[in-house]
């Protein structure tokens, strides 16, 4: 491909709407514009990638035994409303009505559409196990799409699915898939953590998150130091705490009093007015949670994990409750809510790290009061649950090892698997006849990958002030030839080596424009190609080609005659 000849309008400018490097290099680069809010014309460069990363995907799918269909972008509503997700699913959910009234949306995802396919042509055990997967464009209408690809509207996604007759077949089935992932993202040559994340949207019970680590991810992940144990932040578990230090006599606890506090409702004047510690407050969030009041109980020095407590609760809803509601639960006024007294009678979760606490305060349900010398062990229901609640910091202790410490690190979501159990094939009726013929829903697992999200994570992670700097594998061209001097015999040989590696399979850019080294040096670092190959006077002279390596800062020279065989065996050794 010659340069002068291809679509490729760099800019020298950054968008003004462009905010997170992705964003800004692939529209510098020529890549993607802007054609609506978060929607994304995909010019030749872009899509050169998108075709690169779609193939690692096709052949690990194809390899773990999965295989491809395409279904349709536009949905039924009645197969939504089969499902429950219909109104569940919430506004970025695009629906609208054909010319008949019909109900329609364009499709997010696929669980209902593949549901209805296999139920109608699946019917036994013996045609199980199945895995199904496509790769299409889809659309979820965020409310503020921002970061370009990171955070569309429209995205080009690969979703699959599969179908077995047992849970234990289900989570073989997921596991094959976990190992497949890795191996896609690793070809992709992405640093990536897959980490326990919540299901979300998409239900199910098990779900892992694959995480391109990037300065400017979005989500917070926690690691282990020692051991595998990785988590997005929402779901990270806890340590449990050390109880022994509840095990005072009872005789020495001291009697509950109430202090007033007077316009005291945070944490931070609680504890300041009393002279205390935040660590020494309890504190009670009163919530509804499909509509029902509940009550969440977490330290003051704590944060409450709000997806534990929504997947504890198995709710479809989880809204921090309104002042009315707050006022009838408790009886008092906001602020100053605590779980002894309430005027209703609502669940009551408490964080595992509130139950050791000694002579601690909670709100007393009346105004400006507080009551102190509360001990959970002394003072607390035993109707009241505990539970991992809280959100995991770094650098606590790690709870699967024991040994490790949590990490922090900041990643991009470009991969999630989730094992889905029946949560559609009941609803939908998607039986199957098993060994002793009695009807059985399938066991499903959701396998989902962002292929343009992953183009922009690779960017993300790997950039620097001149542009991009793509992983071989993924990389729309793997040379970028660039002849100097505007000289009749420089550029003749430039041609020739530009058919010698087409000839060799090695997919070259020619920049043949007619421009000064400066532009074209700009403009290959711009894009990001790997190797760029420079030919001018002294180097024609000399029987030699420049070779530069978009991760490195030095050049070197290689012979002319070696050049091809050379770019050939480099190719390989950075192809991941």
């Amino acid at each position: 491909m010659r340069v002068s000849s291809y679509l490729l309008p760099t800019l020298k400018e950054v968008p003004s709407d462009a905010v997170v490097s992705s964003h800004v290099l692939m529209l510098r680069a020529g890549m993607i514009r802007k054609l609506a809010s978060g929607v994304y014309n995909y010019l030749p460069l872009a899509l050169r990638t998108i075709r690169k990363i779609e193939k690692i995907i096709r052949e690990e799918m194809e390899a773990a035994g999965a295989q491809e269909l395409l279904m349709p972008f536009v949905q039924p509503a009645e197969i939504w409303q089969e499902s429950g997700r219909w109104d569940y699913y919430g506004l970025e959910l695009l629906r609208f009505q054909d010319r008949k009234g019909a109900g329609f949306c364009l499709g997010p995802t696929h669980e209902e559409v593949i549901t209805h396919i296999v139920r109608n042509e699946i019917s036994s055990y013996k045609q199980l196990p199945l895995n199904l997967f496509q790769i299409q464009s889809k659309f979820r209408d965020e409310i503020r799409p921002r970061f370009g690809l990171m955070r569309g509207r429209e995205f080009i996604m690969k979703d699959g699915y599969s179908f077995d007759i047992s849970k234990e077949a289900a989570i073989k089935s997921y596991e094959i898939m976990n190992q497949a992932y890795h191996r896609v993202f690793t070809r992709c040559g992405l640093s990536f953590r897959a980490v326990e994340a919540e299901t979300g949207a998409i239900g199910g019970s098990l779900s892992h998150e694959f995480q391109v680590l990037a300065q400017n991810g979005e989500d917070s992940i926690l690691s282990c130091s020692c051991c595998d144990y990785a988590a997005n932040i929402e779901k990270a578990q806890c340590l449990m705490p050390d109880e022994k230090s509840a095990s005072v006599e009872l005789d020495h606890f001291k009697a509950l009093e109430e202090v007033l506090t007077p316009g005291k409702k945070s944490i931070e004047d609680v504890a300041e007015f009393l002279r205390i510690e935040k660590n020494r407050l309890i504190k009670t969030l009163i919530f509804t949670a499909d509509s029902l009041p509940v009550a969440a109980l977490i330290r003051g020095d704590h944060d409450l994990a709000e997806a534990k407590f929504k997947s504890l609760l198995a709710c479809n809803e989880l809204l921090p409750a309104d002042e009315k509601v707050i006022e009838q639960v408790t009886g008092g006024p906001v602020g100053f809510s605590g779980p002894l007294g309430m005027k209703s009678d609502i669940p009551l979760w408490v964080d595992f790290s509130v139950r050791p606490m000694m002579d601690a305060v909670i709100g007393a349900n009346k105004k400006d009061t507080h009551l102190w010398h509360v001990y959970p062990s002394r003072d607390f229901s035993e109707k009241m649950e505990y539970a991992d609640l809280r959100a995991a910091r770094k650098d606590e202790n790690c709870p699967r090892c024991l040994k490790g410490r949590y990490e922090m690190f900041q990643g991009i979501e470009v991969g999630q698997i989730f094992y889905l159990g029946t949560k559609y094939s009941e609803p939908m009726n998607a039986f199957v006849l098993d060994e002793s013929g009695k009807k059985r829903p399938m066991v499903m697992g959701c396998y989902g990958i962002g292929v343009t999200r992953t183009m922009a994570a690779a960017i993300e992670q790997s950039h620097d002030d001149k542009g991009i700097i793509w992983p071989m594998s993924i990389a729309p061209f793997q040379v970028i030839l660039c002849p100097v001097g505007n000289d009749d015999l420089v550029n003749q040989a430039a041609e020739e080596l530009y058919q010698e590696l087409k000839e060799r399979k090695v997919e070259v850019l020619l920049d043949d424009r007619n421009e000064r080294p400066g532009v074209k040096f700009n403009d290959a670092d711009l894009i990001g190609i790997p190797i760029r190959l420079v030919i001018g006077k002294r180097t024609l002279a000399e029987n030699r080609v420049e070779v530069k390596l978009r991760w490195q800062s030095e050049s070197f020279f290689v012979d002319r005659e070696k050049i091809g065989d050379d770019l050939v065996a480099l190719i390989q050794a950075n192809h991941g």
